[in-house]
């Protein structure tokens, strides 16, 4: 009798990489997994040294804008600054998965406000990105010790 691949033992799988359904359903736990991931901290605290940052600003006559950028020094206003916050989630996501930190030394990205609606969404974005890739993983490493797909 052969051993088969069943939808719990992936998740199990998932869950002990931190991408299953228990992440899934919990914001707190899918962020940190997905944060330790890309070797990343997100923090509240300005931070000069941080390799992004998002932030609100103040136009002249009183309109927000929000400047997502690199070096906050030098902002080009065609590319780092944003009339919509709607915008920031991919720009957020973007910024996650191309960072240079990993766990031990994580990279830190500014956001003035952590818990805004498009930090949740990168962070969405990104789990559901991981946890496809991750289940992939986990079916090839059952594959390879024997298991075999259900029909």
């Amino acid at each position: 009798m052969s051993k088969l691949i069943t939808e719990k033992l992936i998740n199990e799988r998932l869950e002990a990489k931190g991408f299953g359904e228990k992440q899934q359903e919990d914001q707190d736990l899918a962020r940190k997994s997905v944060l330790d991931h890309y070797g990343v901290e997100l923090t509240s605290e300005y931070n000069e040294n941080a390799s992004f940052s998002i932030y609100e600003e103040s136009t002249v006559d009183g309109y927000s804008v929000w400047v997502a950028a690199v070096d906050t020094r030098n902002i080009n206003i065609c590319e780092d600054v944003h009339y919509y916050d709607s915008d920031l989630g991919e720009v957020l996501a973007e910024a996650i998965k191309y960072s240079n930190g990993d766990i031990d030394f994580p990279e830190t990205i500014y956001i003035e406000d952590e818990y805004a609606g498009y930090v949740d969404e990168a962070i969405d974005e990104l789990f559901v990105y991981l946890s496809e890739r991750y289940e992939e993983e986990v079916i090839d490493e059952l594959t390879n010790e024997g298991y075999e797909q259900q029909d």
